[in-house]
């Protein structure tokens, strides 16, 4: 196979054939016979022609290409999330470049300017701690944010009834006879806020807002798991000495509520008689607890069905396509922490 660089004009003329239809053979854009299609990419081949997919993209005014920015490729559920999204846009032929931002603002702002200068062909914000606003970017394309509001119109936004899942395990909690306690993460997000919400609502339907609880670590107790603990088993402790059992605790993510069983196992204290716990998220480590975690579920597959056929569509013709923005459902998965 030649080495040396190879010009659609020279393809041409070694196939006897115009170069309009060697454009037009190279894009797939038809108007040529097969037997045609047949002789020009053997000349393609012999002589190890690659198309430039940049300056194609550029020209069609399509790369081929989808930004996805996210909080933290750590957290499980962003992962799995992730990872479908990868492979449904791998199957429709785009590839996916993948942002994670540590959480961190100023590193989010940064991948967000690389993204527009590659001319990402769509946008994906996952999650995030204020309302993602779309005057950092010097060009429209379609964006669909996840668990984040957009403070721009015209951003299709996609997100789980988070507020509904807190109720239902705060419903849960208090029917088998706990006063529901809530501990939450240190860092910010529009879906702790909504589980929160969530929280306090069913325990004021329940005339229960005098005894509502409402914990919370902080950004340095996240990140670690050693500190997580400790905190979490001074929490425990100071909850034993003033409430009676069994305690009930709605862990508003998973990776909490799985260290707060570690941590009661070394108060001796007894899952699920002394003390009951439901998650959120329903992250693979619900399922290799002990006991395994009583949780709610996110479906994930389907946030990432919703998000990838709209932007697909906004991609091809973003003026006649419509979002369906209502939440995608959750369900209370029944484990051995309840």
């Amino acid at each position: 196979m030649a080495t040396s660089k190879i010009s659609i004009k020279e393809i041409a003329e070694l196939a006897d054939v115009s170069v309009a239809t060697v454009s037009r053979i190279l894009n797939d854009n038809g108007g040529y016979s097969e037997a045609t299609r047949q002789r020009v990419m053997a000349v393609v081949q012999e002589r190890g022609y690659h198309v430039n997919s940049m300056a194609k993209g550029l020209r069609m005014n399509r790369t081929n290409t989808i930004g996805l920015i996210t909080p933290d490729l750590a957290n499980s559920f962003f992962a799995d999330l992730v990872e479908k999204l990868e492979k449904r846009f791998f199957a429709a032929g785009y590839a996916t470049i993948i942002c994670d931002t540590a959480r961190d603002e100023a590193k989010e702002a940064s991948y967000l300017k690389r993204l527009d200068a590659r001319m990402v062909d769509g946008l994906i914000i996952i999650s995030g701690a204020s309302e993602f606003d779309t005057n950092a970017l010097t060009r429209q394309l379609p964006i669909v944010c996840i668990d984040r509001k957009p403070k721009s119109s015209g951003v299709a936004y996609v997100g789980s009834d988070h507020e509904y899942g807190a109720k239902l395990a705060t419903a849960t909690l208090a029917d088998v006879g706990t006063t529901p306690v809530l501990i939450g993460g240190g860092h910010e997000s529009p879906s702790t806020t909504a589980r929160i919400k969530g929280y306090q609502t069913e325990m004021a339907a329940r005339n229960l807002q005098d005894q509502e609880l409402i914990l919370r670590l902080t950004t340095d107790q996240d990140h670690d798991p050693d500190v997580q603990r400790a905190a979490l088993r001074n929490l425990l402790r100071q909850l034993m000495s003033t409430s009676k059992l069994p305690l009930g605790v709605f862990a508003v993510s998973d990776k909490i509520a799985a260290n707060l069983l570690v941590v009661a196992r070394e108060l001796y204290l007894n899952v699920p008689n002394e003390l009951k716990i439901i998650g959120f998220d329903d992250a693979p480590i619900a399922r290799y607890t002990v006991p395994e975690l009583t949780t709610i579920h996110q479906d994930t597959s389907a946030i990432a069905e919703r998000t990838a056929n709209y932007l697909l569509e906004a991609i091809t013709d973003r003026d006649h396509v419509e979002l369906d923005d209502t939440p995608i459902p959750i369900q209370l998965i029944q484990r051995g922490t309840l």
